[in-house]
């Protein structure tokens, strides 16, 4: 079955085939982050640094539910691909179809258990009393948009498993545009503050998702179902969710580990908090451009895997580290150059400032660290090396939970030890994701 919409990445030059996957989705994360990015300037810069810091409080704790749906999200997008690479039409529209039941329900789900578990969480997390009410409201606020969310993800992971990076993007560009002129009408000219932030993302959350299926609905193949297609096929199923919940579970662990180090952070002040959710972030856009090769690296590695092609795998990988080399090289120098002026986009507060473009440029450091995470992870997934995203999640726990209390011995550390756990936390993990492929390989060698 052959259409525009669709694309074999087991053929060509892997760097032009990466390059040219990995870009659109690159331009869409980056508008997708934009979303917090506007919550965050809107909010930082007309509400203040005690309403930045609430919307702060919150994000490791919802990216531990969204990491839940995001790794649901990528062991169907692994099955499909895989499928798709062994030229399988038949059983890659089931897998279509199939990974709909699996990724709505754990979008449901996980969004009701998340809402009701909002104000004890933060509360466990020793969020500051004088932002506590703010971040319950967004963070609750963001729970409602959860399913909305698993609509776009179910859309934008079958579509990239199918090598088509570039439709999601279109619908997040306009969602994007939309979320800011929203911020803006209903935090400065309504002044509905934190809640008109999570609602201006809400809004465009649903124009993304619901945009986006009905459009593919009716223009990509793969995407045009008959009923037998619907007919739940356990083994698809089940091998989404084998591929897909240690996913889940390494980005679980990842998050809960993001959530000790919160805990952290939230005993150094609201400085610190505001500090620390400004360097989030830009460093979740910092993660976009290695996060989309990841990707790139996952259906890569994934169709290539179906059809046999192994030295194509490795390949792929070699060609990723010096894409990814020479961005870290770039942004390393831009953080380093340019840590005040990027911080005091998110805030006026000096001392938050002072603490932010300080945490920038020491953490600028081990960027290459998160090259090799990225890129290593990204072939083992799209491999269907599912147990090591499990260990991988584990480690960072280890270190997140570990290093802060052992930084604090050292005389003079103080805040400075959030941003040295940061960057000792990737370096470590990065060691041990090259020790798993180099296994990896030698068994395939």
């Amino acid at each position: 079955m052959k259409s525009a919409k669709v694309r074999s990445m087991t053929q060509g030059n892997p760097t032009a085939l990466l390059a040219m996957f990995a870009l659109p989705m690159l331009i869409g994360n980056l508008f997708q982050q934009a979303y917090n990015l506007a919550d965050s300037v809107v909010v930082g810069q007309f509400v203040g640094a005690s309403a930045l810091a609430a919307i702060g409080a919150t994000s490791s704790v919802t990216f531990l539910f969204f990491s839940i749906c995001n790794g649901i999200s990528s062991g169907c997008g692994i099955v499909t691909s895989q499928l798709f690479g062994a030229g399988d039409p038949v059983r890659t529209k089931r897998a279509v179809a199939n990974s709909a039941y699996v990724m709505m329900v754990s979008a449901v789900v996980m969004g009701a258990v998340a809402y009701a578990a909002s104000p004890m969480a933060l509360r466990l997390m020793g969020t500051p009393e004088d932002i506590l009410p703010d971040a319950v409201l967004y963070m609750r606020m963001s729970c409602i948009g959860v399913p909305l969310v698993g609509v776009y993800n179910y859309t934008a992971s079958m579509l990239r498993a199918l090598g088509d990076s570039r439709t999601p993007l279109y619908f997040l560009i306009f969602a994007c545009f939309l979320n800011i002129a929203l911020d803006l009408l209903f935090v400065c000219v309504f002044g509905m503050a934190v809640f008109g932030a999570a609602l201006a993302t809400i809004i465009a959350q649903m124009v993304a998702g619901v945009g986006g299926l009905v459009h593919v609905l009716r223009t990509n193949p793969y995407f045009m179902l008959r009923r037998q297609d619907f007919k739940p096929d356990r083994t698809i199923i089940c091998k989404s969710v084998k591929l897909g919940l240690p996913i889940a579970m390494q980005w679980s662990l990842i998050a809960v580990s993001t959530t000790s180090l919160q805990s952290f952070v939230n005993g150094f002040g609201t400085a610190a908090v505001a500090a620390y959710t400004a360097i989030s972030r830009i460093e979740q856009l910092v993660h976009q451009p290695y996060g989309s090769l990841n990707a790139a690296l996952a259906t890569y590695a994934g169709q290539n895997y179906g059809a046999g092609r192994m030295d194509r795998v490795r390949l792929g990988l070699k060609h990723s580290f010096a894409l990814s080399g020479a961005f870290t090289l770039l942004i390393f120098a831009v953080m380093q150059l340019f840590g005040d002026a990027i911080v005091s986009m998110f805030v006026s507060d000096p001392e938050v400032i002072r603490l932010g473009s300080e945490g920038l440029k020491l953490t600028s450091w081990f960027y290459a660290s998160l090259a090799l995470i990225y890129m290593t992870r990204g072939v083992l997934n799209g491999v269907g090396d599912a147990l090591f995203s499990l260990i991988n999640g584990g480690v960072e726990v280890v270190c997140r939970v570990t290093m802060p209390p052992l930084l604090m011995l050292i005389p003079a550390m103080g805040v400075e030890s959030i941003w040295w756990v940061t960057g000792l936390t990737w370096l470590v993990s990065a060691v041990f994701c090259l020790l798993r492929y180099d296994r990896w390989k030698r068994k395939k060698a």
